[in-house]
């Protein structure tokens, strides 16, 4: 039996790392981690957790429990890995700030991908993640403040 800190613990890194719609969604993301819980318990433990559910974005944490970010783009952080760069932005942010990205036309960027709230950088070949940052400060001023 898991005791009701460590459910809601599990319940906002859930949260925080994916889209759920609905409870049961919630549950089986829960039972995947060995966390049974009642519709019940959920419905008291997001209450508790002041999460709330838009239409058509599901559940949502509070803004005191988001990333804090770089206003007003959105951005949490921003990561390198080879060739590739990874921007979290708070939800919905992503597609926006990609497509001022693309409009840029850095030369260290091919390209980007987003989703609600990442962004894949794909780095030209030979470009350096400093670069990268150089080019996104003239869009996003302090993006290196963001960089894992």
């Amino acid at each position: 039996m898991q005791s009701t800190t460590s459910r809601r613990k599990a319940l906002l890194e859930i949260l925080e790392h994916q889209n759920v719609t609905n409870q049961q969604q919630l549950q089986q993301l829960l039972l995947l981690r060995g966390i049974e819980a009642t519709q019940a318990t959920l419905s008291r433990d997001l209450k508790a957790l002041r999460v709330v559910k838009s239409a058509g974005e599901g559940y949502r944490l509070p803004m005191q429990k988001l990333t804090p970010s770089l206003e007003p783009h959105g951005i949490a952080s921003i990561e390198f890995s080879g060739q590739n760069g990874v921007i979290k932005t708070q939800p919905g942010y992503a597609p926006a700030v990609a497509a001022r990205i693309d409009h840029l036309h850095c030369p260290s960027i091919m390209g980007t991908l987003a989703g609600d709230d990442t962004i894949l950088l794909i780095l030209r070949l030979g470009s350096s993640p400093e670069e990268v940052l150089a080019n996104l400060a003239t869009i996003i001023p302090n993006i290196s403040d963001c960089r894992i």
